[in-house]
C-alpha cells in the first residue's frame, strides 16, 4: 500500500469537502482540512447543502450533534454526493446513545451510498443491529479491539464492511479498515488523544479528503488517514512539555499534520495486512 501517496495527492489537488459536523469540534475540523492540504466548507442550512455539496470533491456527515434542522441537511447532502458519485464518510457519533441517533443513521444508511463508515467497535456494532454498549460517544470497555480480541476485530470488522457495503474504519487502541476482503490493522496513535475532543471528527473529515484525492483507492486511502491521524498523535506527543495540557496537545496534532507529507507517513505508519 501506497498509504503516503493518498497524502501526497490531498496536497496536489486540495479538494474542497463539505462537512456536515457537530457544532463542538467544527473548527478543529475545518483547521485539520487545511492542515492536511483540503478545503473546507461547513454547511448545514437545509436549502444550501444540495448545491454546496455539488460544488466538493468529498462529504463527510456526522451525527454529532443531531437536530430537527440538522438531520434533513444529512440526508440532502448525502443523496445529492450520491447521485453525483462523490465520495462520502458516515461518522455514527454515539449512535447507541439514543433512539434518534439510531433511526437516523439507519436512514442515513438506506438512502445514502456511504464509501467509508468510521466510528468505534460500539458504534458499528449498533449501527449494524447488534448490542449497545455505547457510554456517551466512547466505546464501552467491553468493545476494545485489544491484541487478544484483535482476530475477532478483524473478522468483525470485514463482516462489518461486507454488510453494509462500504470500507470500515474501526479506531481505537488497535485501529482496523476493511473493505470486507482485506484489513489493514494499524498501530499508530497515543491513549492521551482520547484526552481531546474532536480527533474522531477530525479524522472522518480527514478520511474525505483522502478519499476525495484518491476515490479509486478507498480502503488505501481510508487507512492513509487513519495511520496519519496516528502519526500525528505521536508526534505532537513526543513535543510535549511536562506543563503542557490537553488544549496544547489539540493544537500539537493539527500542526503535525500540517507539516506531515508522504515520506513522514510512510516512515512512521505502522500497519499490517489481514
Amino acid at each position: 500500500m501506497e498509504l503516503g501517496a493518498c497524502l501526497d495527492r490531498v496536497r496536489e489537488r486540495r479538494p474542497l469537502i463539505h462537512c456536515i459536523t457537530n457544532y463542538v469540534t467544527a473548527n478543529d475540523v475545518a483547521n485539520l482540512l487545511l492542515a492536511c492540504g483540503a478545503s473546507p466548507i461547513m454547511a448545514d442550512e437545509p436549502e444550501e447543502v444540495e448545491e454546496i455539496t455539488a460544488r466538493c470533491a468529498g462529504l463527510c456527515l456526522n451525527l454529532g450533534t443531531p437536530s430537527r434542522r440538522t438531520i434533513p441537511s444529512l440526508m440532502r447532502a448525502g443523496v445529492k454526493a450520491g447521485e453525483l458519485g462523490r465520495p462520502v464518510v458516515l461518522d455514527p457519533v454515539g449512535v447507541g446513545a439514543s433512539a434518534l441517533r439510531l433511526r437516523t443513521a439507519q436512514e442515513l444508511m438506506a438512502r445514502v451510498p456511504f464509501t467509508v463508515l468510521r466510528g468505534n467497535v460500539s458504534e458499528l456494532r449498533a449501527l449494524a443491529g447488534g448490542q449497545e454498549h455505547t457510554r456517551g460517544v466512547d466505546a464501552g470497555g467491553a468493545d476494545a479491539v485489544t491484541e487478544a480480541e484483535l482476530e475477532r476485530g478483524v473478522a468483525f470488522a470485514k463482516g462489518t464492511a461486507r454488510c453494509t457495503g462500504t470500507v470500515v474504519a474501526v479506531t481505537g487502541a488497535i485501529d482496523l479498515v476493511s473493505d470486507g476482503e482485506q484489513c489493514v490493522v494499524i498501530r499508530n496513535g497515543r491513549p492521551e488523544m482520547g484526552l481531546v475532543t474532536g480527533t474522531g471528527c477530525q479524522l472522518s473529515a480527514l478520511t474525505a479528503a483522502c478519499l476525495a484525492a484518491s476515490p479509486e483507492h478507498p480502503l488505501e486511502a481510508a487507512a492513509a488517514a487513519v495511520c496519519a491521524m496516528g502519526v500525528a498523535g505521536e508526534l505532537a506527543w513526543a513535543r510535549m512539555s511536562p506543563q503542557d495540557g490537553n488544549a496544547t496537545y489539540r493544537d500539537r496534532i493539527i500542526d503535525a499534520v500540517c507539516r506531515m507529507d508522504g515520506a513522514a507517513l510512510e516512515k512512521g505508519a505502522n500497519y499490517e495486512m489481514r
